[in-house]
Order: structure tokens, then sequence, then C-alpha cells
């Protein structure tokens, strides 16, 4: 059992539902609607005691499914008064030290079953990372949350993940989870997205999208009904209504460039830099440019990367060149 959320005529209501196994596939069904307050059915005798209303157990038992209390206070652990859930929320973490070994049937579903997409989508929730390109090597437990699960369950699953992100991290969520890095060859795609051609990346967006809404294996267990699934609607609206957070970009390269120069001198290398264009890209003149110290080149250079910069409105092109150039004519001052 677990709880979903259904919009209906604009207002967020509450159900109880169940993935079953109907031949090969998982599909899932309503028990129990409990509407748009589910702390209704919560009864407070006294004290720090609560129950849940008797009805509830009624109705799922009608349908063959005898609950826990512990399935029950999973499903409506979220609407407790705060101060019964302060009380005796350490009973809530029932089982949480325990240690779970998969079995090699598990290792296997995960290997097999478990699709691309939602292993991203966890990937990222769980470590924050927009480089997925180890996702292979992820210990598989991480992913067994999703086993015997419908698709459904899945969907409502990340939706209740999904609240935890902040907003500056919505539209760079959606850029890793549909993996748009691998259209672009361009070093920043992975590290800093919002430096890449923006219609691009929508076009790439709005094909992926459509790939997955209709993608039948995806949706196994559930009916496609021609237009875009109601689940892939909200990360349509996380990709545009929403902007890339800030990008640590630059303080990252510099800090990075700084400690590796540290650790590690290169061989003197001739500089290939025509000192007339590098005038022109830094705006100084040739000749304090070449006079300059490596100190005072690196504070032009962290100067003109703050108004080029693709986050401040700059000119994606113009940064690069700007980067190279002052690596090139870093690399020649001794």
């Amino acid at each position: 059992m677990y709880l979903a959320l259904k919009r209906i005529k604009g207002r967020i209501h509450y159900l109880i539902r169940e993935s079953y196994q109907d031949g090969k596939y998982l599909r899932s069904r309503d028990l129990f609607d409990l509407g748009v307050n589910p702390s209704r059915y919560i009864v407070y005798p006294g004290g720090n005691a609560y129950y849940i209303d008797e009805q509830v157990e009624d109705r799922l038992r009608s349908f063959g499914v005898e609950p826990t209390s512990d399935e029950l206070d999973d499903i409506f652990w979220g609407f407790l008064k705060p101060e019964i859930r302060r009380a005796v929320e350490h009973f809530q973490r029932r089982g949480a030290s325990q240690r779970v070994r998969l079995s090699q049937a598990e290792e296997e579903k995960i290997r097999t079953q478990v699709h691309l997409f939602d292993k991203r989508r966890l990937h990222y929730l769980k470590y924050g990372s927009m480089d997925q390109r180890r996702i292979v090597s992820t210990p598989p437990k991480l992913f067994r949350v999703l086993l015997e699960k419908s698709r459904d369950e899945i969907e409502q699953y990340f939706m209740e993940m999904e609240r935890s992100l902040d907003p500056s991290e919505l539209k760079t969520y959606v850029y890793v989870i549909f993996d748009l890095r691998r259209f672009f060859t361009e070093m920043i795609a992975t590290i800093m997205p919002q430096g890449l051609d923006q219609n691009k990346v929508d076009e790439h967006f709005l094909d992926e999208i459509c790939r997955l809404n209709s993608n039948r294996s995806f949706w196994a267990g559930m009916n496609l009904e021609g237009r875009l699934h109601e689940y892939l609607i909200r990360y349509v609206i996380m990709y545009f209504d929403n902007e890339y957070g800030r990008s640590t970009f630059l303080d990252d390269y510099v800090r990075n460039f700084m400690n590796s120069r540290r650790f590690y001198r290169a061989p003197p290398k001739k500089s290939s830099v025509n000192l007339d264009e590098a005038s022109t890209i830094f705006g100084v003149k040739k000749e304090a440019l070449k006079k300059m110290p490596r100190r005072g080149l690196t504070r032009l250079y962290r100067r003109m990367a703050q108004k080029l910069h693709p986050d401040k409105g700059g000119d994606h092109d113009k940064f690069i060149k700007l980067s190279e150039t002052y690596q090139e004519l870093l690399q020649g001052k001794k």
C-alpha cells in the first residue's frame, strides 16, 4: 500500500493505493479515497496516543487487504498533529539501522528491470551529482526501493522525494535525469548547462520527454492516452518555469587550477597567443599585458570573467575564448 496524490478540480486529493500483480505486469488500484484532509481519519483518545479510524481498515479488508498498523502509520504519518508526531517519532525509526543484504535475484531484477530513467532520478536525489557517468558503479542496494512497485507507485514515490529539492535545483535536476548532457561535446555540458545554446537544450528536452512518453515498456501496466502523461507534465513545469541555479563553475575552475599549480610545475611552454588578440580580449594594451605579473593577470581574468560569464548575461563563446587565452598567457609567464 502507498499514499497517492491526485489533483481533482484544482484540489489535491489523497488516496490509498496498492500495487498488485496482473499477469506479467504490476498495476495499481485505488483502495480508499481519503479526500482533501486525511487527518479526519486519525482519532486521538488522549495523551500522545492515536489510532486510525476503523472504517479505513474495514474498507481495505473489503478489497482483501489486511493492513498492518505499521503500514497505516506510514500512510498517515504526515497528517498527525505536530506535537504528537514529535512525541512518538522515535518509534517510527523501527528497523532503520538494520542492514539489508541483496539477494542474487534482487540484484538481477535491479539490473534488468529498473529503468535507467529511474536510476538517474534516484542517483541525483541521493548524491546531487550532475555527472552521472559512474551510475553503473553505484551500489545496487540504492535502487532496491524501486523493486516490486507498479509504475504508478514509483512515480508517486518520486513525487514525494522531489519535494526536498530546492527551487534553484529543479531545472538542473530535469537536465540531468533526461541526460541532456550527452547531446553536447562542450566541456561545460556536465558542469554548467546554462552556458550551452538553450534553444538546442530545449529541443533535446522536448524530444526526450516525448520519447519517454511513448515508451511502452516504461509505462508497463498503465494506459497510454495519446497525450503527455500527467506524471511527465511536472517535468515540463520544472524545466520551463525555473532557471538554473548559480553555477560554481568559475569558482571551482580557479580554485582547482590554483591548487594544481601548488603541487605541479609544467615544463616551460612557448605561448602561441597573439598579443594583439589577447589585448583586445582583456581590454588592455599589449605592452601592459606583456609586463603584467601572474597575480595581476589572474585578477584581470577574474574581473573579465565576471563580465563575460553566461550566468551574468555574458557571451558563452567570448567567455571560453577568455579562459583559453588566460591559460596560455599564464603558462608563458614565469
